[in-house]
């Protein structure tokens, strides 16, 4: 949920802001109450530095619990971070090799973070991860895709049929209008 700015010989650094397309589903993470009360939570992680992390989610106003990963391997672990000189390579549950094969090869240019979700069940002194999806996975978590979806314009991306029914805002994740939420004028 970070951006790393990485420079000629692949050393990250943090920016000050999260990534517009996650801080879009951070800004859909309300009450967790309804969590709470079946024992369990939600809990966001990322690789920047927590003093980063805690100074925007001032800025947005969000107030779901948000732990810093910087300085381990948990983001490398559970394939939310991709970098072949610190973990094998894993991306949406297919290995470098698998990759290939269906057509999307690794190249340096994919390293760094993957927007994914994991669970964990904690039973005792132990944890265990149950579940991750990765993709098309979090897609219920972004941007008020399921809301859109039941509207008439819809999520008004070019893909949608049919064809020319809508102007597309280039709002989609990782689109060119997509911005930070505070940034929008609405």
């Amino acid at each position: 949920m970070w951006i790393f700015d990485t420079d000629a010989d692949g050393a990250e650094q943090p920016r000050d802001t999260g990534c517009p397309s996650c801080s879009s589903a951070a800004d859909q993470i309300g009450n967790l109450r309804q969590l709470h009360v079946r024992n369990t939570t939600l809990v966001a992680v990322s690789r920047a530095p927590y003093e980063k992390l805690a100074a925007f989610r001032e800025r947005m106003g969000w107030t779901f619990p948000w732990c810093s990963s910087y300085g381990n391997d948990f983001n490398y672990d559970f394939h939310a971070t991709v970098d072949g000189r610190i973990a094998p390579v894993q991306i949406y549950h297919r290995t470098e090799a698998e990759m290939a094969e269906a057509g999307m090869p690794w190249s340096e240019s994919m390293r760094g973070d993957w927007p994914g979700i994991s669970t964990f069940l904690r039973v005792g002194d132990e944890v265990f991860h149950t579940y991750s999806t990765f993709g098309r996975g979090i897609e219920e978590f972004h941007s008020g895709y399921p809301h859109l979806d039941l509207t008439a314009l819809g999520r008004q991306e070019a893909w949608e049929e049919p064809k020319d029914r809508v102007v597309p805002l280039g709002l989609h994740l990782g689109g060119p209008a997509l911005r930070i939420p505070d940034e929008y004028d609405t």
